[in-house]
């Protein structure tokens, strides 16, 4: 079955690392290293998306000794990424703070539910591509999509929980399975949670049917043993690790596919010295024995770009996501 529409333009794009590490960007780079604890928020609560790329790579860089200074792992909940985003916008110019973004920074402002969006802040690096997976508990009557799908259709309050915003990623993902299946993308009893690992909690809960997250965030509790089971991945391959027994949406006749690009921003006004220090930290640790290991337990896909490209490629995918939100009914035309 056809989609009625794609998550355009979020196909990752693998650059070759060597290329975005020149000599121009290394000698900017020298000009400014920090003298003090980096802030590396996650907009959410742990357990979540944004939450595991913040801790792995704070960890990676670590241990590889990349940097001088500690990457402080700090949690801020609340409003589907908007409570902290309103709180790193009043931080102008300090070249200490980093967070972690991904869709949400451009879903959420365009629902309607924060005023700030990434034009307000410093782009970094873009750093990998997850994927949404859906989920249900081990013992759940549900032993593959097309049973989630079929039971989605003749109960409309089944319900599916995710740990973004409504109109946020975890929400436009599942509707665009759900349109994709042929059913009502705007009629999908979508749950939102404040992350990732509150979702999981109250499917555990018996709360949500089914759960739809990052494919990287779950990895980890899935394998021999698990409490959840995985139903189907949005890639258009399957992934590796322990993600590689589940079967994607399109082995499953959805022809569907959903990326889910992560990456690094700085406060409003960043200092160019900085920004370029920051740059080349994230393309030397995509380039460790340590990151690789990491990576590839979680099922992400390397898809570097650097302040310049992000930035670019941030404005595009607004457009892209506003026409998508348009074709759902969660946004007017």
């Amino acid at each position: 079955m056809t989609a009625t529409f794609t998550a355009r333009g979020l196909t990752a794009i693998v650059l070759p690392l060597a290329a975005l590490t020149g000599l121009a960007g290394a000698a900017q780079a020298d000009d400014w290293t920090p003298t003090r604890s980096i802030e590396f928020i996650a907009p959410a609560n742990p357990g979540g998306g944004w939450d595991t790329l913040v801790r792995t790579t704070s960890r990676v860089i670590q241990e590889e000794g990349l940097a001088g200074q500690n990457l402080a792992a700090i949690n801020v909940p609340g409003g589907g990424g908007a409570v902290a985003w309103a709180q790193i916008a009043r931080d102008s110019g300090n070249p200490h703070k980093l967070f972690a973004t991904s869709p949400p920074i451009i879903l959420v402002p365009l629902a309607g539910a924060s005023r700030y969006d990434h034009t307000h802040f410093t782009p970094v690096a873009r750093l990998i591509t997850d994927y949404s997976i859906v989920l249900v508990r081990a013992d759940s009557d549900y032993e593959d999509l097309g049973q989630l799908i079929e039971a989605l259709g003749e109960r409309p309050n089944l319900s599916v929980g995710g740990g973004s915003a409504p109109g946020s990623m975890d929400h436009i993902s599942m509707a665009g399975l759900a349109s994709a299946a042929g059913l009502s993308a705007a009629g999908v009893n979508y749950i939102p949670f404040s992350g990732g690992g509150e979702a999981m909690t109250n499917l555990m809960g018996g709360h949500v049917e089914a759960v739809i997250t990052g494919a990287g965030e779950a990895s980890g509790q899935l394998g021999e043993g698990s409490e959840v089971r995985a139903l189907g991945v949005s890639s258009p391959e399957r992934l590796g690790g322990v993600l590689a027994e589940v079967p994607t949406y399109q082995e499953q006749g959805i022809d569907y596919t959903f990326d889910i690009w992560r990456g690094v921003m700085g406060t409003p006004d960043m200092p160019v010295e900085a920004v370029a220090y920051y740059e080349e930290l994230f393309a030397q640790m995509l380039e460790t024995d340590g990151w690789a290991a990491a990576r590839d337990q979680l099922g992400w896909i390397d898809a570097y770009q650097d302040s310049e490209e992000f930035g670019a490629f941030l404005d595009e995918q607004r457009e892209q996501f506003s026409e998508v939100l348009t074709e759902l009914g969660l946004i007017g035309g």
